[in-house]
């Protein structure tokens, strides 16, 4: 089954067709010609599968129209025309299948969009359709058009400084920003009379309304308007840029995915030393709400926050057996696999998924946010329960876990039992998550009657697999990569002639070893580079290129290599733990460096008495340094007869019997004993 947004290649006799799928109904596929400009049509799921079979389909395995921008980098007027184009169809493209049906689609358009020519809306929907049914697919294609011209100057025009952009903010800070709710005209009024006049007279030289608007809408920030002219509660009501409801039904596999974080209750240790105790995990999971799969895990030490979140998003929607076996644990497709994806919408606490941090995966991907309310952890009871079952069957086998609130008097610190490092506590919940999606039985699952009807077991796994049969599946393909380099944590690193440096680690590219990188930064000085990397595992950063398509996998040096498969909490435990070490052995270091001070200068002194105390009165210096050679042999004389090296330095023993000798037997011992004392005299021994 092919999923919803796939752009497929059709092989004919005409040429080639690339359709992208926009719908799917039991054995009917809506699709759309993404170069053509007709609206869509219908083919069965058999003619697909037949394609695919005999080599005229194919699928392709890169988007053609996926456009990563930030929101900042888009121009004001480009975003007003995408603006414009989404706010007329985003109410009836909700609306399937009735809106890929021709007569249905009419009505639809007459019935709900007002005050826009209907042929200009069918061109938003086919633009909407064809590009991957996203907001930013309906952005214009201006950059496609003319030539870069450079900055037109006008004459006789009042010239904007950065001072001028100052009082701008100034201005607006003061008089518009606030409750006294003051028209932009009148806020420029008031910003004349007080920065660009003298005693009630206006200066010759002023910014024009003109030109004070469009700076205002440049930096023009919808909720804090709204929050400081109204109220914060209107603008959470009608003004956010937030859509879809929480309550939603979940129709199929992949409508909605629930992401909430936890606080492991165990203590863990450090895989660097056992002896450390590094404090609690923080467990993101990821919950289809339709089979009651999870589809994504996150272990680490991060806070509930954006870095942990998107991690837990990404492994959504990659490969779950390469994941399983980075932690030692073999799994097959069909065990885990199968829920490798992205959905059409999210629910999520607030925080986490809020502001620009999201702003991709909501335009580039065409994927709906949908926040709770604060307090409100009943709008997501399903993720809730599944972390009161994953501690019921591991906290109480796990060391180290929490007992109580509040230890009893002389009660041993469990944290003190800690055992568990960051690696074995992850395998442990990966086990886990095998149990429920395989064999948990969902008693409180209400099974519809078509469920019931083909006996389907409420099992996560088996409602995926019967969701997707038959129910409309929601769930989006996306380059697995583009997605990770979107949504990991971005930060800066340093090139320096030591390699780019992060967070105290070094690293390595291709790209940098090709065009000498080291060599220019020693010459000519370090410089910032824009990075994404992986809080889990810090043995690669990405450098990412402008195009935002595009990266450079940057890898650790070799005498780095102690930080390969940790996470960024431990190496920055490591290096915080040896800054400490450094710092409280500076004072045992500079003390005996004090003591190898005095020594030296003790020796010194006792040198300065003994020369002296030696040193004949009244000799001439001419007479000392007169027979510096001679004085030289004569002391290498000596230093020789001290350091002779004798390989065997005992003394052989010779026994001399008391008996009487003849006069050749008594010469012959006097001789030996001759030997035996200018053998000693050679040696240096005293005699």
């Amino acid at each position: 089954m092919l999923p919803t947004n796939s752009v497929i290649l059709f092989e004919t006799s005409q040429g080639k067709r690339y359709e992208r799928i926009l719908y799917r109904y039991k054995d009917i596929i809506y699709l759309i010609d993404i170069y053509g400009n007709s609206m869509p049509t219908t083919v069965s799921e058999t003619f697909i599968q037949n394609g695919l079979n005999d080599g005229t389909i194919l699928v392709l395995e890169n988007e053609p129209y996926i456009i990563i921008k930030e929101e900042e980098d888009i121009l004001p007027k480009h975003k007003a025309i995408r603006d414009k184009a989404y706010n007329a169809i985003k109410d009836i493209v909700t609306f399937e299948p009735d809106i890929y049906i021709p007569d249905k689609r009419v009505k639809l358009v007459r019935e709900y969009v007002d005050n826009i020519h209907e042929a200009t809306v069918m061109r938003y929907l086919k633009r909407f359709w064809q590009r991957g049914m996203h907001k930013n697919s309906l952005l214009p294609d201006f950059y496609k058009c003319g030539k870069v011209q450079g900055d037109k100057v006008i004459k006789n025009t009042f010239t904007i400084t950065p001072e001028t952009i100052r009082i701008f903010n100034a201005a607006l800070n003061r008089f518009y920003y606030n409750s006294s709710q003051k028209t932009l005209i009148l806020t420029y009024e008031l910003m004349i009379k007080e920065y660009f006049s003298e005693n009630g007279i206006v200066n010759d030289d002023i910014p024009t309304i003109r030109q004070f608007r469009y700076w205002f809408n440049k930096e023009r920030n919808i909720k804090k308007e709204v929050s400081t002219r109204q109220s914060a509660k209107r603008y959470e009501l009608q003004h956010r840029g937030l859509t879809g409801s929480a309550t939603e039904e979940a129709y199929g596999p992949g409508a909605i995915f629930q992401i909430d974080a936890t606080v492991g209750d165990v203590y863990l240790v450090s895989q660097y030393n056992r002896n450390w105790i590094i404090g609690r995990p923080v467990i993101y999971t990821v919950m289809d709400v339709f089979s009651r799969c999870v589809v994504g895990i996150n272990i680490s030490l991060e806070g509930p926050s954006w870095i942990g979140a998107s991690i837990a998003l990404i492994n959504a929607a990659t490969d779950k057996v390469s994941f399983c076996r980075k932690y030692d644990i073999e799994i097959n497709n069909d065990e885990w696999n199968y829920c490798s994806t992205l959905p059409e919408a999210i629910i999520a606490d607030r925080g986490e998924l809020e502001g620009q941090n999201i702003e991709s995966l909501i335009t580039a991907f065409g994927i709906k946010i949908l926040n709770t309310s604060p307090y409100r952890g009943d709008m997501k009871g399903i993720i809730e329960r599944y972390f009161d079952t994953l501690n019921q069957h591991t906290k109480p086998l796990m060391p180290g876990t929490i007992k109580s609130q509040y230890r009893e008097r002389g009660e041993q610190d469990y944290r003190l039992s800690a055992t568990l490092d960051l690696k074995q506590f992850t395998q442990i919940i990966i086990k886990c998550v095998l149990y429920h999606n395989n064999h948990h039985y969902l008693k409180n699952y209400t099974r519809s009657e078509d469920m019931i009807a083909d006996g389907v077991e409420p099992i996560p796994k088996l409602i995926w697999e019967w969701g997707i049969a038959n129910r409309t599946g929601r769930l989006r393909t996306v380059n697995e990569d583009l997605l990770k380099l979107n949504l990991l944590p971005n930060d800066k690193a340093t090139v320096t002639q030591h390699g780019i440096k992060f967070k105290g680690m070094l690293f390595g590219s291709k790209i940098s070893v090709k065009e000498r990188w080291f060599e220019k930064a020693r010459n000519n000085g370090a410089w910032k580079v824009d990075i994404s990397y992986d809080p889990r595992d810090m043995s690669y950063i990405y450098i990412k290129h402008e195009d935002g398509r595009k990266f450079d996998k940057c890898f650790l040096l070799e005498h780095q290599s102690r930080y390969r498969e940790k996470a960024i909490e431990e190496i920055t435990y490591l290096l915080e733990y040896e800054k400490m070490q450094a710092k409280a052995s500076k004072k045992v270091e500079l003390q005996n460096k004090i003591n190898l001070l005095e020594d030296i200068e003790n020796i010194i002194e006792q040198a300065k008495d003994d020369t002296k105390n030696e040193v004949e009165e009244g000799i001439s210096k001419k007479r000392r340094i007169q027979n510096i050679r001679d004085n030289r042999n004569f002391e290498k004389q000596q230093e020789r007869k001290q350091n002779t090296i004798e390989i065997r330095p005992e003394e052989p023993k010779i026994v001399i019997e008391e008996k009487s000798y003849g006069d050749a037997e008594q010469d012959m011992v006097e001789l030996l004993v001759k030997a035996q004392k200018e053998g000693k005299d050679r040696a240096g021994f005293d005699t």
